[in-house]
């Protein structure tokens, strides 16, 4: 009698322990990187300096030319 409950036992554990046994499997799908295109209009800002610029210049031209 004491056979048969050890085989129960070792049978019952041995579920136990395969039960407990996981696996999982992750597949990762291949990562794409695109470039990215980003244009930045500053030709505002450059085209105000310029002619705030160049206004000092044609009023300093006129001043000399009134003399």
């Amino acid at each position: 009698m004491y056979k048969k409950k050890g085989a129960l036992f070792i049978a019952v554990a041995i579920f136990i322990i395969a039960g407990c046994n996981t696996s999982h499997e992750v597949q990762l799908a291949p990562v794409e990187v695109k470039p990215i295109h980003i244009t930045i209009d500053v030709n505002v800002k450059v085209d105000r300096a310029l002619d705030n610029y160049f206004d000092d210049i044609d009023k300093a031209e006129e001043k000399i030319i009134q003399k």
